[in-house]
């Protein structure tokens, strides 16, 4: 009699048991877990350049915490260094506080909605907007910065309203950018609060949002050119949450 092969199907206390030792040797290795938080997307950036610039004896690196740390080191001094260069030649706000987490988005999670040129523009821009909007109700437009001045309740109002409109407008428009929510505070807290500093800064962001998107599409990362790919429709019947719970 022919014996029917055994299929063995692996329970809940095997797949446990055996998660926690493939994260211990990734943890060992040194290597990132792409499905882990750490990781973001910057392996993929940095794996796509190095094929770029033939740089095969890195590549069996480019997923270790050093050389990604090291990598997002370069990023940073590049890209904000850059920024800090015009301002200086130009005599004009080409940086500002904010323009660091944006950065930092464009090369840690480029395909992120968030990330998009469509949501980073419309962000600050109604940072912007949002922020000298409060500077006018408060009567503030020609008041000093209040690092220098001092904090009083027209400026408590000035920052809690320019928050308050650019988290609400961005979520209206769909077009999520935390670090608008940090230029929108530089504006009412005094620190640019002139009409053609305001102007320097969106162009800083638009240079910043060019240079995101030449490095990602030259490390072959589909980074979108203005809105961020829609993401799959749920059937609405409420089965995807179903069978996640189950």
């Amino acid at each position: 009699m022919k014996q029917e092969p055994e299929i063995h199907v692996s329970g809940p206390e095997e797949a446990s048991s055996a998660s926690p030792q493939k994260g211990v040797e990734r943890r060992a290795s040194g290597r990132i877990d792409r499905t882990h938080p750490l990781g973001g997307e910057m392996s993929d950036v940095l794996r796509g350049i190095l094929l770029r610039v033939r740089l095969p004896w890195l590549l069996q690196h480019y997923s270790q915490v050093p050389v990604l740390a090291i990598f997002s080191f370069l990023n940073g001094c590049i890209s904000i260094g850059l920024m800090s260069a015009l301002a200086l030649l130009t005599h004009s706000p080409f940086v500002f506080p904010s323009l660091g987490p944006t950065a930092f988005l464009f090369f840690y999670t480029p395909t992120a909605p968030s990330a998009s040129p469509r949501n980073t523009l419309i962000g600050h821009a109604v940072g912007v907007c949002a922020g000298y909007l409060s500077l006018v109700v408060t009567g503030l437009t020609l008041a000093g910065p209040a690092l220098t001045v001092g904090v009083t309740w027209p400026r408590v109002i000035a920052a809690a309203l320019s928050l308050g409109l650019t988290a609400g407008v961005m979520v209206l428009l769909r077009s999520p950018h935390p670090p608008a929510g940090a230029t929108t505070l530089i504006i009412s807290l005094g620190l640019l609060t002139r009409p053609w500093q305001l102007v320097l800064l969106m162009a800083a962001v638009v240079l910043l949002t060019l240079q995101a998107l030449a490095i990602n599409r030259l490390a072959g990362i589909p980074y979108p050119l203005w809105s961020p790919p829609r993401q799959p429709a749920s059937s609405g019947d409420g089965s995807d949450g179903a069978s996640k719970r189950t």
